[in-house]
């Protein structure tokens, strides 16, 4: 792989330590989930904090872990093709698909998310069950999130395959 432009570099660093921070909550969800199971099943009594926390982890997983396997270029691809690609012809397929693809996806869903999110930051939205969580609007900030992480990942992309696309090599 070149070397990366600094910014994106930079972005790539803070992906990774974004990827070990959010990875630090299966653990976590795992351990709550068998808590779950032993209050219910062993003491028969629930925990409705509890299970909504399994929830709010399991969006942060995958919410926030989008970015993350998208720099690991961990995506679901049909690569028929794209493997027998050169390089180059790689960087051209992976740059276009971030132009016309992932980029307008990311605007949708933020732009779509938006109204939402910001009506539940203005209710402060809170779990509707007895002794849920109060900050259902954390969550549903998660998903602009998203959208905003996977676009400047898709946009440090974009700078690794102009650079792979600016050195002179066979097409």
């Amino acid at each position: 792989m070149p070397p990366d432009a600094p910014p994106a570099s930079t972005l790539d660093q803070g992906i990774v330590w974004l990827g070990r921070t959010v990875s630090w909550c299966v653990p976590i969800m795992a351990l709550l989930v068998l808590v779950i199971v032993v209050l219910r099943y062993g003491f028969n009594t629930g925990a409705i904090a509890a299970q909504e926390t399994v929830q709010y982890l399991h969006a942060a997983i995958f919410m926030l872990g989008a970015a993350v396997a998208l720099q690991a270029d961990q995506h679901v691809r049909v690569d028929i093709f794209y493997r027998r690609f050169s390089e180059r012809q790689q960087a051209w397929v992976n740059g276009l698909g971030h132009v016309v693809f992932t980029l307008p996806l990311c605007g949708l869903i933020g732009w779509g998310s938006w109204d939402y999110v910001i009506d539940s930051w203005s209710a402060r939205e809170a779990s509707p069950e007895p002794g849920g969580l109060p900050f259902v609007y954390l969550l549903k900030t998660l998903i602009p999130a998203m959208a905003l992480l996977l676009a400047l990942q898709a946009f440090a992309q974009i700078a690794r395959a102009l650079t792979i696309l600016r050195q002179r090599g066979s097409a």
